[in-house]
């Protein structure tokens, strides 16, 4: 997913009554997820995209 960052993937999982998406990122020693949500919409939130910037930002930071 461009629009969060490099490396970035949505894994979409149906469900019997939602369609649930996994925003995560792969780097060389890791697998990183940003962020578990229920989509109800083509386009993928804001606030998602904006949360998931901001984690692996953190994450980045922490692990260096």
């Amino acid at each position: 997913m461009p629009s969060i960052g490099k490396r970035c993937h949505e894994l979409r999982i149906v469900d019997e009554d939602s369609t649930w998406r996994v925003v995560y990122r792969i780097d060389d020693d890791a697998i990183v997820i940003a962020e578990v949500f229920n989509k109800k919409t083509q386009a993928t939130p804001q606030d998602v995209i904006e949360a998931c910037q901001r984690r692996l930002r953190q994450y980045d930071d922490i692990v260096g």
